[in-house]
């Protein structure tokens, strides 16, 4: 059964092949195969596409930063379009991202995991999370996972 995958920044990284950023690109590249053979559904949160887009801003090459700037522009509209196997999420409206806000002191100051104790949940991850939390209610009888190489974005995977 297909299942329904959110993508997070360090896998949208090593799809675009941004330098420094993927080190893991063969494994998420046969990673990414396989589960399009699976049928399964992608969704790119916009939290992992302004993510990928600040990583890309800080290249120290000019010209790089500009190539993989039109690559992430060129990525995400073609997958606005339905080009693209993947689609962005949705953009809240001033009242979700609100209530969002309103619950960010709560992630930040708990620990981001048992290993992790010095630092707590960033916002663009909690947006993640939440966008995670959105397509399980709305999908009830799928699985819904973040693919990610982050151990502790890897924890939400709730299978069906």
């Amino acid at each position: 059964m297909s299942e329904i995958v959110l993508l997070d920044t360090s896998i949208h990284l090593n799809v675009l092949d941004v330098p420094g950023w993927n080190q893991d690109r063969d494994s998420v590249l046969a990673e990414f195969g396989r589960r399009l053979q699976a049928g399964d559904y992608f969704l790119l949160p916009l939290a992992a596409v302004w993510e990928t887009g600040n990583h890309i801003a800080h290249l120290s090459d000019g010209d790089h930063r500009r190539s993989f700037a039109t690559k992430l522009a060129t990525d995400v509209k073609r997958a606005l379009g339905g080009e693209l196997p993947y689609q962005p999420t949705y953009f809240p409206t001033p009242e979700v991202f609100g209530g969002w806000l309103d619950d960010f002191p709560g992630y930040a100051h708990r620990s981001k995991s048992a290993k992790r104790t010095r630092e707590g949940i960033s916002l663009a991850d909690m947006t993640i999370i939440k966008e995670w939390e959105l397509a399980c209610r709305k999908h009830s009888m799928s699985t819904v996972l973040i693919w990610s190489l982050d151990a502790d974005l890897m924890s939400y995977h709730r299978a069906m």
